[in-house]
């Protein structure tokens, strides 16, 4: 999370500036002041922009928290591309932000923007909630639908981004700085508490709640679009409290005008019968005012500072991505309780909230007092050193979790076992095509195999013949494979012999950290087994053998099953993260049909927790890095140029995501070699941006107020501007 995405709680925050900054603008404020609140000097119309902006963050939140895996288990994308879609959206929603300016300084004004891109907004969650329901249409009408709602949602939370804020500020009188302060503290609390509670809620509601005998991403994204609706309602309605002042221009504009007409003037005059000018800004003194010219000059030294910050953002933003996708592959029973994979990223704003004060008030402190000069620059290249090591962490974790989960078979091999449900043992020999012995083991009765056996392939699919020993019988048999899949022989009784019967095994990958579990049925009658969704599993009689089904985490003692003359119960015990289960339905005894336990592939052993360490790194880094910048480039750059410096921000902010993007459809690494490749890169633009900060010379305070006071210029921006002061938690 950075600054601008508004769910940080951090030290910076985004004020209107102070009549001793700025020259008084001219407002169509009502004359009679506002209802207060309480006889203080908050306005009353700050309650409804509060409560809108925590409803709006929670949508935004919540349904970016489950968007990865609504990718990759309900549209069946791969990891690439899902997170290449994902942080396609991130990207779009920071390139939006400049349009909502536009609109708000040249057009609408700030209220009327927030309010037509809010109902953008609200339509972008209705569409994507229909695009969840596994009942209307098929995937491509799915993804149709998906695409179109991310769309609106990334024009709605893009475009209302950079309003939301100053129509708070504009509610405050002038003589009311104080109060207007306190406001953003509130404000921005409200942000992480609606982050940090929707991070947390949505994933239950994806996992905990089963609709359409699946996981419930409509009612995921439901909800978020309905809080959307209500934040849209709450604002709307303070609307005869509110002052709205008319739309002003827009500095941004006015910035890339006056760059375009200096690079185009210097080019035009490049004879050399113009004379030299000391700049190349200075080529557009013919047009535009010297203030202006001077105003950019200093921006440009800032943006200047910009070009190597996408690479931090890249970062930082796959914790809702690569981050998650590597959780469904982790445990996430914690003993307290059980987190799913896409709840981690709440840790992020959590610990937002406890490192900004510890920071501040600590660390920054005691390094203070060791006499370092800890300077802004130096603790953004700590904050990237940080990151880097994050991802050097997520990649060892990535590295254990590989050395934990079984083996894969390669090209020309398959993994085989055998599973006997005959009443003693049996001794199967796999013979090769000349005859030769290939696999030779005796398998009792309901024997549970510790282990798949690897068997090699001449091409690409081959057929193997069987030698099936029982009592005094011998049964050949003839069975074909494919290579690169995993089998299960199953041997049953059949009158005096026995008899045998070849099938694939759900590979080893599970989704989010479910359980895939399958039956065999020995019974002489189909059984219906109902496992809590609306779809029962049907399983065929005698050795009838059933689909994979998906199911959550936990204990199941009394699964409700059905035959043509009997209802009964199956005890299956617990079902751990990742495992695959194949149960077998038998009545050797007394006590009526039973269920035999037998797993496929083991439950994943690695603790969700060891995503900590890194979760903890990066988020230490994005306050070091994300505070620090915006407070250290606002305080270089007067403040007519402010507004602008937010638009570059965010843009870093976009480019980032499309560096993610373009690294995880065409590097081809596997995973721990793409995070040791995100963290090289970091490094060596941390070394850049070393190099840079090392021969910049800052600007005194002094020399950027200079600037201001003798500047008086025709448009101010409404993106914001902005000055820096401290989060009070």
């Amino acid at each position: 999370m950075n600054p601008f995405q508004k769910n940080d709680s951090k030290e910076t925050l985004f004020l209107p500036v102070s009549t001793e900054e700025v020259p008084p603008r001219p407002h169509s404020f009502p004359k009679q002041s506002s209802p207060k609140i309480c006889g203080s000097n908050y306005p009353l119309s700050i309650v409804f922009i509060v409560v809108n902006e925590f409803c709006e963050r929670f949508s935004y939140y919540g349904m970016r928290a489950v968007l990865t895996l609504y990718f990759l288990y309900f549209l069946h994308w791969s990891e690439n591309t899902s997170t290449s879609v994902y942080h396609a959206f991130s990207s779009l929603c920071y390139f939006t932000p400049i349009l909502g300016a536009a609109i708000a300084d040249s057009w609408l004004g700030k209220f009327k923007t927030i309010i037509y891109l809010s109902l953008v907004y609200v339509l972008g969650h209705v569409i994507k909630s229909m695009g969840a329901l596994p009942i209307l249409g098929g995937q491509m009408l799915h993804t149709v639908l998906s695409m179109v709602g991310l769309s609106l949602i990334a024009l709605g939370t893009g475009g209302i981004k950079p309003c939301v804020a100053a129509f708070g500020g504009d509610q405050f009188e002038e003589k009311h700085t104080e109060e207007r302060t306190r406001f953003f503290s509130v404000f921005y609390l409200s942000i992480n508490a609606g982050s940090l509670i929707s991070t947390f809620v949505t994933p239950m509601l994806r996992g905990d709640v089963q609709c359409f005998g699946k996981d419930c991403y409509a009612l995921a994204f439901g909800v978020p679009g309905l809080l959307m609706l209500i934040a849209l309602v709450v604002f709307a309605m303070g609307s005869k409290l509110y002052r709205k002042p008319p739309p002003e221009g827009n500095i941004l504009n006015q910035v890339v005008k006056c760059i375009w007409f200096a690079i185009s003037s210097r080019f035009k005059n490049h004879s050399g019968d113009s004379p030299k000018r000391e700049h190349w800004l200075d080529w557009a003194a013919e047009k535009y005012p010297k203030q202006l010219i001077m105003d950019v000059k200093a921006l440009t030294r800032v943006l200047f500072l910009y070009i190597p910050l996408p690479m931090f953002w890249a970062l930082l933003d796959q914790q809702g991505s690569r981050w998650t996708l590597q959780a469904t592959r982790m445990n996430g029973n914690l003993g307290f309780f059980v987190l799913q994979p896409d709840q981690m990223q709440v840790l992020n704003p959590f610990l937002v909230l406890i490192f900004i004060p510890l920071f501040d008030l600590v660390i920054y402190r005691l390094v203070s007092k060791c006499g370092i000069n800890f300077t802004s620059l130096r603790k953004m290249a700590v904050g990237m050193i940080l990151a880097c090591l994050a991802f050097a962490v997520a990649a060892a974790v990535e590295i254990k979790i590989n050395e934990m989960a079984p083996h894969q078979p390669d090209s020309q091999e398959i993994f085989l076992q055998v599973l006997n449900l005959a009443d003693d043992e049996v001794k199967v020999t796999v013979l090769g095509d000349e005859n030769n012995t290939l696999l030779a083991e005796s398998v009792k009765s309901f024997q549970n195999m510790p282990h798949y056996s690897k068997l090699h392939l001449k091409t690409k699919s081959q057929n193997f013949h069987f030698l099936l020993k029982y009592h005094n019988v011998s049964v050949y048999t003839e069975h074909s494979v494919e290579e690169k899949i995993w089998y299960t022989l199953i041997i049953r009784e059949d009158g005096e012999s026995i008899s045998s019967v070849m099938v694939k095994d759900e590979e080893n990958k599970t989704t989010n950290g479910m359980i895939a579990m399958r039956f065999v049925n020995t019974l002489h009658e189909e059984v219906n087994v109902s496992l809590g969704t609306d779809a029962s599993l049907i399983v065929g009689e005698d050795y009838g053998v059933s689909a994979y089904r998906t199911v959550q985490r936990g204990e199941y003692p009394a699964v409700h099953c059905r035959t043509q003359n009997e209802d009964f119960s199956l005890n299956l015990g617990l079902l751990d993260f990742g495992a695959i289960y194949l149960f077998v339905i038998t009545n050797r005894t007394n006590q009526g049909p039973q269920a035999w336990k037998m797993e496929y592939i083991p439950a994943n052993k690695m603790s969700i927790a060891w995503q900590l360490p890194q979760y903890a790194l990066v988020t230490a880094g994005e306050v070091m890095f994300s505070v620090t910048g915006l407070e250290f480039s606002y305080s270089q750059a007067p403040s007519s140029m402010k507004s602008v410096l937010q638009a570059a921000w965010l843009l870093t902010v976009a480019v980032g995501n499309i560096i993610v993007l373009i690294v995880a459809q065409f590097s081809g690494l596997v995973q721990w070699a793409e995070f040791i490749l995100f963290s090289c890169l970091l490094l060596v633009v941390c070394l850049i941006f070393s190099i840079m900060g090392y021969y910049y010379v800052p600007l005194k305070p002094r020399d950027v107020q200079g600037s201001t006071d003798k500047q008086t210029p025709k448009i101010q921006g409404n993106m914001i501007n902005l000055e820096t002061k401290k989060t009070r938690l």
